[in-house]
């Protein structure tokens, strides 16, 4: 499949039926109106930054397809950041423009005498080491470089997605991206990672499709709700191809799936990869394998040790990563060195190519698929003044993955943990705020102010561990 412009795949759209539900002509009428919009722009020498957060899919994809097909800097942004984040996200995009449901299409005054320097490039949402929202700098050759991967590595030809993940993350992204450009179907009920949809969406005469000829996109909390309901477990297993990716799987869940004959298909990848570089594949994952599969046709990964020095198969290290989808940096910067990505998960290659992932050598937390970083959060809570002392860690959760758990010393004994979540309402997004709070008179530091994080996680799970029982008694 060669690389073709993304007008050439919305003209190919004409008389097709590309979005299930009867949306197919409202996406390519609103994409035509804001390409013509940009072009005008474009005629006056000026290339305006576009943040895209849009609430309604539709409009968001049209949005999306309009700025590529100009060639304008597009950001995809969440619409349920909170003030804070949406404070620093402007403060580092700067935009010309900001089309969303809620934001009245918006362009700088002096946007029309200013000419752009930005490349027509595609910000991807992330995390950051500090927990501020960073955006990884894609193009429309890097997303189709992991598109043809996929394919590749499927043997297809069209791709045709069920999309119930965030259009706005990598991982709702690429299924669009799959789809549209392979002249596939994409059913689109919800652009959120809700599942109270779901009951009605197995049974909706609008998407009453052939699941097994289907893929379909979940993180392990999905996963693990859908397979709590028969009826929606059995219409699950009639998917032709499960990925499940966003945070690692506990092994209960994965027993549950191959109970049910679900053809999953554990992924490793990122946004900094434009999605999956490793997929297990369902037939692999049905005969008993448990891992992150074998390395897509368009990455490869090497293990090293921290000296740099490439490992054999079966010997853990830092995983690196070279591949044609990844990004070129982190906006606005781009990277000195674009050849290869060395990210913070240890694994292993086995001698069959199959990948494994080890662990983390940060101490991110990712819950039900995000990306939580403590230092954020920490800097949130004493923000509040109500707490002297406070560490943020994750705690192993067979439903999320890992919970957001708060180690704190109260400053006031009369201090609750429900009045200072609801000053972290106001401050965080809702997967950021603690689930568990443990206060403790004094918190474990070395002289240099170094957190004893390992000895907190023994601390935590023995406190946990404690109350479970006392309400057992009661």
């Amino acid at each position: 499949m060669s690389i073709k412009s993304p007008l050439f795949y919305l003209n190919q759209l004409a008389d097709s039926d590309f979005i299930i539900g009867d949306h197919n002509h409202q996406f390519q009428q609103i994409a035509s109106e804001l390409y013509l919009e940009l072009q005008q722009l474009l005629n006056y020498g000026n290339t305006p930054k576009i943040i895209l957060a849009e609430r309604e899919p539709v409009r968001l994809l049209a949005g999306f397809i309009a700025a590529c097909a100009a060639g304008c800097p597009v950001f995809l942004c969440n619409p349920d950041w909170g003030k804070k984040e949406w404070q620093e996200v402007l403060e580092l995009i700067q935009p010309d423009i900001i089309w969303g449901q809620e934001i009245k299409t918006y362009l700088c005054r002096d946007a029309i005498n200013r000419v752009s320097s930005q490349a027509p490039c595609i910000m991807i949402p992330t995390g950051g080491s500090s927990g501020k929202i960073k955006f990884a700098i894609h193009t429309w050759e890097t997303l189709i470089a992991s598109v043809q991967g996929f394919t590749e590595y499927f043997q297809l030809t069209q791709v045709n997605s069920f999309c119930v993940l965030p259009l706005y993350h990598v991982s709702g992204l690429m299924q669009f991206m799959r789809s549209f450009t392979t002249g596939g179907k994409l059913a689109m009920p919800s652009a959120s990672v809700a599942i109270a949809p779901f009951k009605n969406l197995a049974s909706s005469p609008e998407y009453q499709i052939k699941p097994e000829s289907f893929f379909i996109s979940l993180v392990p909390t999905q996963l693990q709700r859908l397979l709590e309901n028969p009826q929606l477990t059995q219409w699950l297993s009639q998917f032709n191809t499960v990925l499940l990716g966003g945070a690692p799987a506990w092994e209960e869940l994965l027993e549950k799936a191959r109970f049910h004959r679900i053809r999953l298909a554990p992924t490793y990848g990122m946004t900094e990869t434009a999605s999956q570089i490793a997929t297990l594949k369902p037939d692999d994952f049905l005969n008993g394998k448990i891992n992150s599969g074998q390395i897509l046709p368009h990455a490869q990964v090497k293990i090293r040790n921290q000296q740099g020095e490439i490992l054999n198969s079966n010997q853990t290290g830092n995983i690196t990563i070279q591949a044609q989808s990844l990004a070129l940096g982190y906006y606005p910067q781009t990277w000195e060195n674009q050849h290869y990505l060395e990210v913070d998960d240890l694994g292993y290659l086995d001698s069959q190519g199959y990948l494994n992932i080890v662990g983390r050598s940060s101490d991110k937390i990712i819950t039900g698929g995000e990306n939580v970083y403590p230092a954020e959060i920490e800097a949130a809570i004493k923000s509040t003044q109500m707490v002297d002392d406070v560490c943020i860690i994750g705690l192993p959760d067979k439903h999320w993955g890992e919970v957001v758990t708060a180690i704190y010393i109260p400053k006031y004994p009369q201090i609750s943990t429900k009045t200072l979540q609801t000053e972290l309402n106001q401050k965080l997004s809702k997967f950021k705020i603690p689930k568990h709070w443990i206060s403790v008179p004094t918190l474990p530091r070395n002289p240099q102010g170094k957190i004893n994080r390992q000895q907190l996680q023994k601390l935590a799970l023995k406190h946990l561990k404690s109350a479970k029982k006392l309400q057992i008694h009661f």
